[in-house]
């Protein structure tokens, strides 16, 4: 047989179809069409990815909107799926194909068993069913994690086979115009709404993962963190915190990841000033800023360290000729570190960012570590001091305990006798499950925060 003869053709397999018949207690059925032949059905299948997957649209926007599309489609957003599966049903009205045998596919229509194979999420879907608090999936091998809370707890559900979750893996990145294959065994898929996907494929991990994390940072106030659920924090800490934000200080937040790092940020940024200039950076946009603060002054940069042109070295230098009066940097990395630094002490205070760092101690000294690593001949003790004293000036500390995020620390970091010290301004006691306040401010906080119209102990 020739290579020609194997080739799957559509119109060929609608032909076949329609000449096929379904007796039904000795009745003959013309009006329903089977797919009978588990190799046709997936050679079909193949076809409506490839047919999803072709561009569609006029313009770049449109195809992007068409791609963000079928991404959303895979990760179970309702409309999108709703819309696709008309996609697929159009496509087979027009090769007039109908049904599907349901004795070998638990659907009522053929569309909906080729939707399930081409876009559907396998067992996946079940636990999205429940999204309720949902803040990640986590696949490990067959295994399915559920983040809620902030808390990882296995799923009643997991996959069959690691067959299925490559299955997922492959219709991600195709709708993504991406790949995972063994010359790159990972991937990743970012929505407009924050969403994020990422994936690794066997022989760069011991098994397929994939990590599903939803977007789920809303334009949430202080205030409303005070509350039940939430209780981040109490009403003399979110009195201390708008006193900090006007006295302008530099505040960094640590935090393990899901820990509320990037919600409390967007909770600070909501009770800035529309009026004043900011600039953010982020990897990913996820605090989506300019959707929920409309009216506010801010410009936002999304940087790609893959792209040396769209790097967040690059976005700094731009950002710092937008006349920015505060900087909002998602997350300090190596590149970006000493431009942070010289932000910080050239006019823009009151800015903020996030470090990994498993206290407020190590602050200072975990960004001296990523400044050295360009290859400047700096003292790093010298350094380390600058930025104790005029980056980092105060430090807030995220953990989750009991499913609650909570500020569990905030702090005035300085620099004494060639190390950082922290003077605890608020701590959360475990036992007396509420805030104590161990430290006053040193006496240039003091002064800082008189001059701002407020004192952090009213």
């Amino acid at each position: 047989m020739t290579l020609g003869q194997n080739k799957f053709s559509p119109a060929d397999f609608a032909a076949k179809m329609r000449s096929e018949t379904v007796v039904t207690n000795n009745a003959i059925t013309t009006e329903e069409l089977v797919v009978a032949d588990s190799d046709q059905f997936d050679r079909l299948a193949d076809e409506i990815r490839t047919y999803l997957s072709a561009p569609r649209g006029l313009t770049e926007d449109e195809r992007r909107q068409y791609s963000e599309k079928l991404n959303r489609a895979v990760l179970g957003f309702t409309e999108e799926r709703e819309q696709i599966l008309a996609l697929i049903e159009d496509r087979l009205i027009r090769l007039r194909i109908h049904n599907v045998n349901t004795s070998k596919h638990p659907y009522t229509s053929l569309s909906e068993a080729l939707f399930a194979e081409v876009v559907g999420l396998n067992v996946l879907e079940l636990v999205l069913s429940n999204k309720a608090g949902l803040e990640e999936i986590q696949v490990v091998g067959t295994r399915i994690y559920e983040v809620r809370g902030g808390s990882p707890t296995l799923s009643n559900y997991r996959f069959d086979s690691l067959k299925e979750v490559e299955r997922i893996q492959q219709n991600l990145v195709l709708y993504n115009n991406d790949r995972i294959n063994p010359r790159k065994r990972w991937a990743e898929v970012m929505l407009r709404d924050g969403s994020r996907v990422t994936m690794t494929g066997f022989g760069f991990t011991a098994s397929p993962t994939l990590t599903i994390r939803f977007y789920t940072v809303s334009g949430m106030s202080l205030g409303r963190l005070c509350e039940q659920p939430y209780y981040t924090l109490n009403q003399r800490v979110l009195h201390m915190l708008r006193t900090i934000l006007r006295a302008r200080f530099n505040i960094v937040i640590i935090g393990p990841t899901n820990s509320g790092k990037t919600n409390l940020m967007k909770a600070l940024i909501a009770e800035i000033p529309d009026e004043e200039r900011i600039v953010t950076i982020e990897g990913r946009f996820e605090m989506m800023l300019g959707r929920d603060f409309p009216n506010k002054n801010i410009i936002e940069y999304e940087s790609s360290e893959d792209d040396s042109m769209h790097q967040s070295s690059q976005a700094f230098k731009l950002a710092l000729r937008q006349s920015p009066q505060r900087i909002i940097h998602a997350e300090i990395r190596d590149d970006d570190a000493n431009i942070y630094v010289r932000a910080c002490t050239r006019g823009h205070s009151g800015s903020m960012t996030t470090v990994h760092a498993n206290h407020l101690e190590d602050v200072p000294e975990a960004i001296t570590d990523m400044c050295m690593l360009d290859g400047r001949g700096m003292n790093p003790e010298r350094l380390a001091k600058r930025i104790a004293e005029n980056v980092t000036e105060i430090g807030i500390e995220m953990r989750v305990l009991n499913g609650r995020r909570i500020i569990v620390r905030i702090g005035e970091i300085g620099w004494r006798n060639g190390e950082t010290y922290v003077r605890d301004w608020a701590r959360y006691d475990l036992e007396e499950e509420d805030w104590i306040y161990p430290q006053e401010p040193s006496d240039d906080a003091k002064t800082r925060l008189k001059d701002a119209g407020g004192d952090i102990n009213e």
